[in-house]
């Protein structure tokens, strides 16, 4: 007699988790690599669902029983009402709880100004989406995400909180204050089973990243870096998918410095 071979179950099997910002960079890279755990993605964008699609379409396209793991949506951040459709369109689409919210939707001014340089329009933009953004996120998350064990709340800060280098003030203020926000959270989800982190990237090679740099402020960046490089999209994907799982419980209200050591 034959025995049957035991199916493997992956860490998200079949857990639903939104990544806000995730049609493109870190956040593509999150969701893909949450995908490839098990989890049930939302791919959410702001303008471009072109690239959103790209990335459902790379990660259905994977599925073997042709069931779609993944849908787009798009919401901006900054607006509630948009926030909580993101969270409808998830429970109704895969029919069951959330357990899982990866806050990635963010900005930053290439134009890296002074503070004292620093329009009070670009400075309401980046603090609209980094820091209102996050704290819809998070407030609609800590409503709604599956009590009881499995809840995640993982905001991407930055490494940029620590380092505090010129040209950056607003975009560090605005991630510093999702940082409080998150070991705030984490006290005041006692009993849920949910807990709230950061992972804070450090320079990260990206569209972003390289928007508005010389090469010489990148190889700048490659030098201070212990390792010798600037950071790759999976080295921040592999940390928070394993934030996402059940092995992180013990992490809570923490802020997660991913940098190789630039910080």
């Amino acid at each position: 007699m034959t025995t049957p071979t035991p199916t493997l179950s992956l860490p998200l099997q079949d857990r639903v988790a939104i990544v806000t910002g995730s049609s493109r960079g870190i956040g593509k890279a999150i969701a893909i690599h949450l995908a490839s755990l098990g989890a049930k993605l939302v791919i959410n964008y702001t303008s471009n669902k072109e690239q959103a699609d790209l990335v459902a379409n790379d990660i259905n396209s994977s599925c073997a029983d042709n069931t779609p793991r993944a849908i787009v949506a798009q919401a901006n951040v900054s607006d509630p009402a948009q926030v909580k459709f993101l969270f409808d369109e998830a429970e109704r689409v895969f029919g069951s709880q959330l357990h899982v919210l990866v806050n990635c939707a963010g900005v930053l001014d290439p134009k890296y100004p002074s503070i004292s340089n620093t329009s009070l329009e670009d400075f309401d933009h980046i603090f609209s989406v980094n820091t209102r953004g996050a704290f819809l996120c998070c407030k609609e998350a800590a409503n709604r995400l599956k009590r009881g064990g499995g809840g995640r709340i993982i905001s991407l800060s930055s490494s940029m909180v620590g380092g505090l280098r010129p040209g950056f003030g607003a975009y560090a203020a605005s991630k510093a204050a999702v940082e409080t926000m998150i070991r705030i959270l984490a006290k005041e989800l006692k009993g849920t089973g949910i807990t709230a982190n950061c992972v804070a990237p450090g320079p990260i090679a990206t569209e972003m990243y390289f928007a508005g740099k010389t090469e010489e402020q990148i190889k700048k960046n490659i030098e201070e870096s212990p390792l010798g490089r600037l950071g790759e999209t999976r080295d921040i994907a592999e940390v928070v998918g394993f934030m996402a799982t059940d092995a992180s419980e013990w992490i809570n209200g923490q802020v997660i410095r991913a940098n190789g050591g630039y910080v």
